[in-house]
């Protein structure tokens, strides 16, 4: 009875070990999370850091929040408010702090961090802004014409523990 062996022709062993080594070429420093925002209203997330990888999504909005999760060279892994975790490169990231309102239904912004203070307007789901300081109940966020505090517990941007 003969012994079955598998053969593979030069050029398919070759591909075989350049996907192997191409899996394992960079190794991505992880770092304590953080915050950051889109610089630009056209900004890519990659598969992997570098412009050879493939665009998984394109984001078409200035200020949108994004958190670091690792870096590798010009690169930063980072996670969107939906979950999506991508590669983006350095120079479309903003150091300055947004937050996204979140939920199904308008937030209150109020004049003061509690919440029996005065509404002074409302905030649609999807709304971003600069975030301006954050205290343990709510963080306010400056909306151009107005500023006002709006529930942590509807924000996306800022950790739960974090005061600024």
């Amino acid at each position: 009875m003969k012994q079955g062996r598998v053969f593979f022709p030069v050029a398919g062993m070759a591909a075989i070990l350049l996907l192997a080594s191409a899996a394992v070429s960079y190794a991505a420093e992880a770092v304590h999370p953080r915050f950051a925002s889109l610089k630009s209203d056209v900004v890519n997330m990659r598969e992997g850091p570098s412009t050879e990888h493939r665009i998984k999504w394109v984001y078409r909005r200035a200020g949108l929040p994004v958190e670091i999760l690792a870096e590798y060279d010009v690169w930063r892994r980072v996670r969107d408010s939906d979950g999506e975790i991508g590669w983006m490169h350095v120079a479309l990231l903003s150091p300055e702090r947004t937050a996204l309102v979140t939920g199904t239904a308008v937030a209150s912004v109020r004049r003061r961090e509690d919440s029996t203070s005065l509404v002074l307007a409302f905030a649609e789901p999807g709304t971003t802004a600069p975030i301006e300081a954050c205290g343990p109940i709510a963080c306010r966020l400056d909306f151009g014409e107005i500023e006002g505090w709006i529930d942590r517990t509807r924000l996306w941007g800022v950790y739960a523990n974090e005061h600024f």
